[in-house]
């Protein structure tokens, strides 16, 4: 693992925004704009929810799998530069509205915060990171459209269990947060660093470029949230 916790897809040909299929205009993305660092304790990074795994890690701050285990909406595709070209999501995590068994059936009707996820174990660029979408989403009745600066900065809150929102304005390159979450008897610390250089700060070319960038502000900030996870106690 590089002392980065990752490899920068654009090495190797990848990218950090998404494809997205149907957009209008055609051929718009979204950022990925989170990163759970390789440098992460190798027991979170392993994807399940037994053993602290990824799942569980998600659980802790309170985001889980779709709706009864029934995917909704439409996949989108990731290149990380690792050998593999563009994939398919891992999955897509939903918030759970403070219940893990139905609460994402309510994420998937009302909006809420999401993210989908890849993983970077291609044999050209193997961190074992893992790269997140992350976007606040209006209700279904909107069609799921992107709140007005509506990325990361939700999840980095829930992630460090902020007492209040993250104001985004105030959120620069190298601004940073620490917090710990539990579930299932496993207490996380995660260790946030925003950086910029891999991102552009830009609304050209990003899907709900309309709703997510208004009144001069760029639909993408420029900024990307890395996150360094650390199991502090088990059960």
């Amino acid at each position: 693992v590089p002392p980065l916790g990752f490899y920068d897809p654009h090495a190797n040909g990848g990218s950090w925004l998404t494809q997205v299929n149907n957009t209008f205009p055609a051929g718009l993305g979204e950022p990925i704009n989170v990163v759970l660092l390789g440098t992460s304790d190798s027991a979170v990074l392993v994807d399940q929810q037994t053993n602290g795994g990824l799942r569980n890690y998600f659980l802790s701050f309170g985001f889980g799998s779709e709706c009864l285990g029934q995917h909704s909406g439409s996949d989108q595709t990731a290149n990380l530069g690792d050998g593999r070209g563009y994939l398919n999501e891992t999955a897509v995590i939903r918030w759970d509205y403070g219940d893990a068994t139905l609460g994402t059936c309510k994420e998937s009707i009302e909006g809420g915060n999401h993210f989908r996820y890849w993983t970077q174990t291609g044999s050209s660029a193997n961190s074992g990171a893992v790269f997140m979408a992350v976007s606040y989403e209006l209700p279904e009745t909107l069609q799921h459209d992107i709140i007005f600066n509506g990325c990361d900065d939700w999840l980095v809150g829930n992630v460090t269990a902020q007492p209040t929102l993250i104001p985004t304005p105030t959120v620069t390159n190298g601004t940073t947060f620490t917090g710990q979450t539990s579930n299932g008897g496993f207490v996380y610390q995660t260790d946030v660093r925003y950086v910029s250089g891999f991102l552009a700060n830009t609304s050209d070319g990003i899907n709900h470029f309309l709703s997510v960038g208004a009144n001069g502000t760029t639909a993408v900030d420029g900024l990307v949230a890395l996150l360094n996870v650390k199991i502090l106690t088990a059960p």
